[in-house]
């Protein structure tokens, strides 16, 4: 993994494990309203300033954070691992199963991610857990395509054909022979796809569709601190920066691992 990667890993991490030590790290209630400090700028008391109820920001964004990424990487998780499930068996069986499973993924391909996922999110009671099922019940398709066309062209390979001159079942082809060929690629395609979720993460709680308030998200952060945006410009500006600084992490991360694994640009988009 080269320079790239390895100081986006970095990053990533460090912003996962403060903000998931962040009980232990700041020194105020992310929650805990101080009339007095209404709207402060960044100071010595208050690094990233105070939003309108004068809650400290820092810790709000590390408590925030603690959320918004473990969202994006469960997603990605949840995502992959469903669509690799269904990606094998659809490439490997072919026939009228492969038909069924790819019009299943054609069908939650044809709708907009970002507009699918609201509707679910709509349907299902608001909170964190909502917006992980929203988005892994739109990413896992995306996996599930990838998948079944690396084991279309993987299937009928000289080891394959080998496995099958030795007496090899179907499943152990699958799981001894195929899987471990996939793994790379999915792993690849989980650390492109975080980025995204990060965002849409973000966009749902923007709109009031994913953890509910005084519970800090970084798009529930910018949400309710839009109005605020010309008079006290700090209160979205860090969140965002948060939202930014994540999301390209995880694609120059994606792109250092296609890269180390040799994985074509074709293959994953």
């Amino acid at each position: 993994m080269g320079l790239t990667g390895k100081i986006s890993a970095t990053l990533l991490l460090a912003v996962f494990l403060l903000s998931w030590a962040a009980p232990l790290l700041v020194p105020y209630d992310p929650d805990a309203i101080d009339l007095d400090s209404l709207r402060q700028p960044p100071s010595a008391r208050h690094i990233l300033g105070t939003d309108n109820k004068g809650r400290d920001i820092l810790s709000r964004i590390l408590y925030g954070g603690k959320i918004s990424i473990s969202i994006s990487l469960l997603a990605a998780f949840v995502s992959m691992t469903i669509g690799f499930a269904i990606g094998l068996v659809s490439g490997y069986a072919g026939g009228r199963v492969d038909t069924a499973l790819m019009a299943l993924v054609d069908l939650i391909l044809s709708f907009p991610a970002f507009l699918l996922a609201i509707g679910i999110s709509i349907v299902l009671p608001t909170g964190i857990y909502t917006v992980l099922t929203a988005i892994s019940s739109v990413g896992w398709a995306s996996f599930a395509r990838l998948i079944r066309g690396h084991v279309l062209s993987l299937k009928e390979s000289a080891f394959v054909e080998a496995a099958r001159a030795l007496g090899c079942g179907n499943a152990r082809i699958v799981i001894i022979h195929l899987l471990p060929q996939c793994v790379p690629l999915a792993f690849v395609m989980a650390g492109l796809k975080a980025g995204g979720y990060i965002l849409t993460e973000a966009g749902l709680s923007f709109l009031g569709l994913g953890a509910q308030p005084p519970t800090a998200t970084w798009g529930s952060m910018i949400s309710a601190s839009r109005v605020f945006i010309n008079s006290a410009p700090w209160m979205v500006l860090f969140p965002g920066i948060m939202i930014a600084l994540s999301a390209i992490c995880f694609n120059l991360l994606g792109d250092a691992m296609k890269e180390k694994y040799d994985v074509t640009a074709r293959e994953v988009s």
